[in-house]
This record gives C-alpha cells, structure tokens and sequence, in this order.
C-alpha cells in the first residue's frame, strides 16, 4: 500500500496545487528514475532525470533557466553556461557525488542519440546538466555503482503522470533532518490576468539536522528526537524549479533564489556543509531552433516584474511541500557508515497527531490585480 502524502496528514500547507502536486503539472515535464538497490554489496543510489520538454527530439530549443548557490558544497554542471547564456539544452539528472561524471557520459550519450539531426548536421556540444548530494551513510560511495547506463536507462523512463518520491532514483541514498529523506515534489497554480500558470519543484533532500525541523511552522523538536544520526549538519539539497510562466533567464534566476526561502521554512539555514543548489527554467517562449540558427532578432514575452510576487510565493510553497513529501516518503533504512546503526523513516502517526487540531488546507484568497 503507498504511503500517504504531507498533505494527506493534515499539515495545512497553503496554496492552490496542480492535479498531481507535482513537477509534471507543468506540460511537457517528464521525470524518470534508475534505482540501485542491494544491501548484500552496500548499494543504495540512482538516476533521477528530469527532461524540460519530452516530446522534443531530432532538434533542440532553448530551456530559459536562472540558477542560484545558496551554499556551494557541491555540483551542478552546465551552470556556467546557463548564468551567461540564460539558457540549456537536454537533460537534468541528480544521483550522488561520485556518479555525476557516469550520468554526465550518459545523459552526452543520450542527448547526442536523441537529438541526431542537430548533432549530425551542426557543430553541436553537449552541457547536460548534473547534480548531486552525498550517500554515503547508506551506500558504498567509493564503490561508483552509478555508470553512464543507469542515466540513460533514467531518461528513457522519463514520462508525466504521478512521481514516485522517497527512496527512488538520485533520492535513494539520501538522508534529510537526519530521517529518511530522498525526492520530493509538489506544485502550485498561479492566476494571472486570466490566464491559470503553473510553478512546481522536485527536490533531492539530503540536508538538515533534527534540532532545526520545523513543518507548517512548528517546531518538532524536541518531541520527535528518536534515532539521532549527526552531530552537525553534512548533507546537501538538489532544487529543479519548473514553469510554464513566460519568465525570462533572470526572472528565473530569481525564481530559483527563492528556493532558499523555501528549503528554509523546513529549518535548515544552509549549513556549511551543505550544497544547496538550485536552478529554475521555463517550458514557454519556445523558439524555433537553436539561437546560431535563429534569426538575428528576436523577442521574447514576459510577465512584468511588477506581478511576479505570487511566482515567487508559488516558488516557495512548492519547494517546501516537496521537502515535507519526501520526508513523509521515507522508509527505515540501515546505515553503511556507520554500520549497525538505523535511518528511520519519519513517524506519520506522530506528524498526523501534532497537526490534528489545525484547521485543513484552504486555498490563499485571490486579489485582483491594480
């Protein structure tokens, strides 16, 4: 039987979701995952792939993206390119520290498969885009289990609909608040001078200590202080912000720095030795072709700076469920280093009772616009 969701539990999160409270309620948005499991050898890692447009093939266009480094203990590639150009082509894969070269040799292989056309008739180059956060508390890190495969087996299985969150993909290995923790996601609609768009996150949890969890602004401890794992915070977290929003690559810079406002509503203040990383892109404003085959000028429309504070409540309501969802997700898990020791899944019954008495989820009041 699947485990509930955050919301499900009465946690009365604001905002107004998409169907599936997920990343795929942007269109286009597919997600795939490749998990490795097997206690016998240490193995608990995987490929999550995320693919901007999935019905795009032969021929790329530009994603418009913004990144931000809240704290930069750890990897994202493709983001030098992304913070001058405003743009990506192809794949997001998240999997752990030591398999972000085999997913970047494989998420090359399948970009240059995927799109044969531009890659055969044009000096085309490959800058998939590959992020990770360390597992290795449950899983053999050194032992580099993730190869090239796993990331192309990953975007094969891309597809819309629901997405598994918890233990699956990238999110396998990951710990959060010192429980399970792993992929989460959620989402938000956000109406516009009647138009309804919408803004949605998948994380890769793998961040927090259990003094600083607070959840729909409670502070859980010290009441949930079981099964302790961490004298200081040693983790990361991966943020994909997705929208269907017209934005431009430094609207969306901006809507990815408010992915630290969102993580933050969970307790974390970015710690030290934490990568937290973030990037946001933009399924509209779909261009033709590749800008070295576009014309000279171009346009692009976008929504007024003015009325972007509700994408960026959106934002942070989205990334913060989605950190809550992979929690809730989680699962008991035994430790590699240390070995003999547990990650325990966060404990639902407990989360239900403390947010028992709370009013449920209500929808936030539309104004209207001046």
């Amino acid at each position: 039987m699947s485990k509930p969701r955050a919301r499900d539990l009465g946690i009365p999160f604001k905002g107004r979701t998409g169907p599936l409270n997920a990343i795929t309620d942007v269109e286009g948005v597919k997600v795939g995952f490749t998990t490795l499991t097997d206690p016998s050898r240490n193995m608990r890692t995987g490929v999550t792939a995320i693919i901007p447009r999935g019905d795009e093939a032969g021929m790329p266009t530009p994603v418009w993206a913004g990144q931000f480094d809240l704290n930069g203990n750890g990897e994202m590639t493709g983001t030098h390119w992304i913070n001058d150009a405003g743009y990506f082509i192809g794949p997001i894969c998240i999997t752990d520290t030591h398999g972000v070269g085999a997913c970047h040799s494989g998420a090359t292989k399948w970009m240059i498969e995927h799109y044969a056309d531009f890659f055969d008739k044009e000096h085309a180059w490959a800058m998939p885009v590959v992020a990770e956060t360390y597992s290795g508390v449950l899983n053999d890190i050194n032992a580099m289990f993730v190869e090239p495969r796993h990331a192309i087996e990953a975007l094969n299985a891309a597809k819309d609909g629901p997405v598994e969150e918890g233990s699956v993909g990238g999110g396998n290995g990951m710990i959060s608040y010192e429980y399970k923790g792993g992929t989460g996601t959620a989402s938000r609609v956000v109406e516009l001078a009647g138009t309804s768009y919408t803004v949605a996150a998948l994380v890769q949890a793998n961040h927090g200590i259990r003094p600083w969890l607070t959840i729909a602004g409670k502070e859980l401890w010290p009441e949930f202080d079981d099964h302790l794992l961490l004298s200081k915070e040693q983790g990361s977290i991966i943020v994909i912000i997705a929208t269907d929003a017209p934005v431009t690559p430094l609207q969306l810079r901006q809507f990815a720095k408010r992915a630290a406002i969102g993580i933050g509503r969970a307790g974390t203040p970015g710690g030290n030795n934490s990568g937290d990383i973030f990037l946001a892109f933009s399924t509209a404003n779909r261009a033709e072709c590749m800008p070295q085959l576009d014309a000279p000028v171009l346009t692009m429309t976008h929504i007024n700076n003015e009325r972007l504070d509700p994408f960026y409540h959106a934002t942070v309501e989205s990334v913060n469920e989605a950190v809550i969802n992979a929690l809730v997700a989680g699962e008991d898990v035994p430790t590699f280093k240390p070995a003999g020791l547990v990650v325990k899944a966060i404990d639902i019954e407990k989360l239900r009772e403390v947010f028992a008495d709370t009013a449920e989820t209500t929808p936030m009041p539309c104004r209207r616009q001046m």
